[in-house]
């Protein structure tokens, strides 16, 4: 079995209940505790920064940091940066001065590593900074272009890797010290990569698994190199297929969970410049709400770890699906859930039994966001966008009944990230919008 993020020590990293996006390593979005929603009020603390927030993560208990960059796809120069927020009130206890990105306009990361440190990655540079939002270390990686998401493996070294999509080269992975030096020559997969990675450990060793353009790899992490390894690498489409790529996979319960179709209009607009996602006058296709440019309708993909099988569900009826943000799998209720940005809907796909089947679906919701799981109480937090503005909505895992909805006041939805914060709370990022959303 895969062993749980949220009850496991998430070595490498600072010992907190969410020192990473996603909760840990494997991207199972769950915490311990609940929200039960269902009896309480929620309460919407809500600012309109004008940035691109990206996550907010945990040092230590009353130490929450918010990272992300500028949504400066035209004129002024692009930075990132990083502040320290008083969890209630959120007012700024500290911030770093503009870091530099490398002119690329991308989301990036921020994690807590064992030393303490803040490590953040935004676009082609990598800064490590104080819990005082101070600059410690910087770092400008070797491959120029945006990089997509970091992680912290076991033995405390950092891995970060390039997006590309079909049609421009192979992406690469560094991996550096916690120091930011970087260890050894980056490692270049055999092909293009849009998605973040994640990665599992076990008693067979520690593995990064990476979606591509056609095939999904999987990485051995040794002491002073990466490889990727002969026995596992299974295609999910086709060059030049009529569906799109995929974003980041969820590693439960001994398989890979992931959605297609993520390479949206916008994506391809961003990744179609150079520097990534800087233009002279903004095109028209940034948006994600857009037609898809392919036909298939959106899918969830379970990948067996142990062999190559996979098997595949379409829960929406339209076609054209996309995404910007991968499914999420609740082992303990054999559910995972899955959405349609594009088109529009929700839906929990019963996993039990070795087939894929429709449990429950909600058609009036569109979300876009990683999601946070509570598995105890059987929570599932996610935005909607409706009517020109972003909702947090708590849905029943077993029932998909909607438990809690709120506006947010944030005009803009993208496929950020949610943490769950110490009391009762959810923080929540997009552009030009953070907020705090507690059930009292």
């Amino acid at each position: 079995m895969t062993a749980q993020d949220r009850s496991s020590i998430l070595e490498g990293y600072y010992k907190s209940h969410w020192p990473v996006e996603c909760g840990g390593n494997r991207r199972q979005k769950a915490t311990e505790g609940s929200l039960n929603a269902r009896e309480k009020k929620a309460v919407v603390q809500s600012i309109r920064n004008e940035r691109w927030n990206v996550m907010t993560i945990y040092r230590d208990n009353n130490e929450i940091f918010l990272g992300g960059t500028m949504p400066s796809f035209t004129g002024p120069e692009p930075f990132g940066w990083l502040q320290k927020i008083e969890p209630e009130s959120l007012e700024i206890l500290g911030e770093t001065p503009k870091l530099p990105c490398g002119d690329h306009v991308w989301c990036g990361a921020i994690a807590a590593h064992q030393n303490g440190n803040i490590i953040k990655v935004n676009g082609n540079y990598m800064h490590s900074i104080s819990k005082e939002c101070e600059v410690i270390k910087e770092s400008k990686l070797p491959i120029d272009q945006a990089h997509n998401g970091l992680l912290i493996l076991s033995d405390g070294t950092i891995v970060t890797k390039d997006l590309r999509l079909e049609g421009q080269g192979c992406s690469t992975i560094t991996r550096l010290d916690q120091n930011l030096d970087v260890l050894h020559e980056p490692m270049q997969l055999p092909e293009g990569s849009m998605g973040r990675i994640a990665s599992d450990k076990t008693e067979d060793g520690e593995f990064i698994f990476i979606p591509g353009i056609e095939k999904i790899w999987k990485i051995k992490v040794l002491s002073n190199d990466l490889e990727v390894t002969s026995d596992w690498s299974p295609n999910y489409r086709k060059s030049n297929d009529d569906q799109g790529l995929s974003w980041d996979g969820c590693i439960s319960d001994g398989s890979l969970w992931l959605m297609n179709n993520g390479d949206i209009d916008s994506l391809r607009a961003i990744y179609s410049t150079h520097p990534n996602g800087r233009f002279k006058t903004a095109p028209k296709e940034l948006s994600w709400r857009r037609p898809a440019p392919w036909s298939c309708k959106q899918r969830l993909y379970r990948f067996d770890l142990m062999s190559e099988q996979f098997e595949y569900i379409e829960p929406f009826e339209h076609h054209g699906g996309g995404i910007i943000a991968p499914p999420v799998n609740i082992p303990e209720y054999n559910i995972c859930v899955c959405w349609d940005s594009i088109n529009g809907g929700i839906a929990g796909i019963d996993t039990s039994n070795n087939s894929l089947k429709i449990l429950w679906k909600i058609d009036s919701l569109r979300p876009t966001m990683q999601p946070v799981v509570f598995p105890e109480s059987k929570e599932l937090v996610i935005n909607s966008f409706e009517n020109n503005d972003d909702h947090l909505v708590v849905i029943d895992l077993s029932s998909g009944e909607i438990l809690s909805k709120v506006a947010l006041n944030s005009p803009l939805a993208n496929g950020m990230f949610l943490t769950p914060g110490l009391k009762n709370d959810i923080f929540y990022c997009s552009t030009r919008t953070f907020a705090r959303v507690s059930w009292k």
